[in-house]
């Protein structure tokens, strides 16, 4: 998949750098994403049925920043180490994960959005057979987004192939000891498959238009629904405006997610796909990109810590259930009325 005559024989300083930039944001992220997400997937299991407010896709969004932050422990250990020495197989799983997770990420953010701007502009669509709809939503887009990331671990090889660093592997001199990291490789290092130059851009354009382009005008456009709701009110649309505020901090809280975390890194991504093949015609070009790139791919993976802190700020349910963890309010209030039955069956008795 060269795509130019040339090469840039890469450095080894270039790896460790890399190396370096995942272990360290990982090792971050890692412990607010784990305890974030778990939170909230106790905090939703309350009110999944009391609530018509996206707590589906909420709850869908909080599974697949779960499934990020579980396999950061095992990148955190190759990237330390330089080494994978647990097999290809999970080696893949990983690497597939790791795209699967964003990118329903992303799907879900678009739901959470698209359902908050229909709630207040259209509030009597909703009745309890769209929950059952949005659970179809939500099974219909894991399905699409797992067959959609099938291609990033088909393209890559645990033999021959393009590898990162160079367009053609260096031999050691004799006498030498193996370098750091010559052990077995994984993720983005592991060489490419053979592919040609149009089927690789086209998977690359279908990738970002319909991974990022497409998603991010859909949570632009709620924005500004939600917005104008605020200004001109609609026959038929939610009169509190204080459920429009709260409306509006939800579908600004997804745009930011979308421009801070998921926009550096898809305008990147063609940037580091030319890289990888030495199309650039710099060499200088090329390093700077792959410097780049881990960057934005560990913006991406922020948003796994980034999303508990849309629910607690944006979800009354969320902060009413913090600060009442041990009943939620319906609960309470039917318990409520079934002591005043019971006093009234007492003094009737009496």
């Amino acid at each position: 998949m060269n795509f130019a005559n040339h090469s840039c024989v890469g450095s080894e300083d270039l790896r460790s750098y890399q190396h370096r930039v995942y272990a360290v944001v990982y090792s971050v992220i890692i412990a607010p994403g784990l305890l974030g997400n778990v939170l909230a997937l106790w905090v939703f299991r309350v009110y999944v049925k009391e609530t018509k407010k996206a707590v589906v896709f909420m709850m869908n969004l909080a599974v697949a920043d779960l499934m990020q932050v579980l396999s950061l422990p095992l990148r955190i250990y190759y990237y330390l180490n330089d080494t994978w020495p647990f097999g290809h197989a999970l080696c893949m799983m990983c690497f597939y994960l790791k795209y699967v997770n964003m990118y329903a990420s992303i799907y879900f953010l678009v739901c959470v959005s698209v359902r908050r701007c229909e709630l207040i502009m259209r509030p009597l669509r909703y009745n309890s057979n769209r929950r059952k709809t949005d659970m179809c939503v939500c099974a219909v887009g894991w399905l699409l987004v797992g067959l959609a990331c099938l291609p990033f671990p088909l393209m890559r090889n645990n033999e021959g192939g393009h590898h990162l660093y160079s367009s053609e592997p260096l031999p050691p001199s004799p006498g030498s000891s193996p370098a750091p990291g010559s052990g077995p490789v994984c993720f983005a290092e592991l060489p490419m498959q053979s592919i040609s130059a149009p089927a690789a851009w086209a998977l690359l354009v279908t990738a970002e238009l319909l991974g990022f382009v497409v998603p991010l005008i859909l949570v632009l456009a709620c924005t500004c629904l939600t917005a104008g709701s605020l200004r001109q009110p609609r026959a038929g649309a939610v009169p509190d405006r204080g459920e429009k505020r709260r409306a509006l901090r939800m579908v600004l809280s997804c745009a930011t997610v979308f421009l801070l975390c998921f926009a550096p890194y898809h305008i990147t991504m063609p940037l580091d796909f030319m890289a990888k093949a030495n199309a650039l015609s710099s060499c200088s070009l090329r390093e700077l990109v792959l410097r780049c790139h881990p960057v934005t791919l560990c913006l991406a993976s922020l948003n796994c810590t980034l999303d508990p802190l849309i629910y607690y700020f944006t979800t009354e349910e969320f902060w009413r259930r913090l600060s009442r963890p041990e009943i939620p309010e319906n609960l309470m209030f039917h318990r409520r009325l079934s002591c005043a039955t019971e006093e009234n069956r007492d003094s009737q008795d009496s």
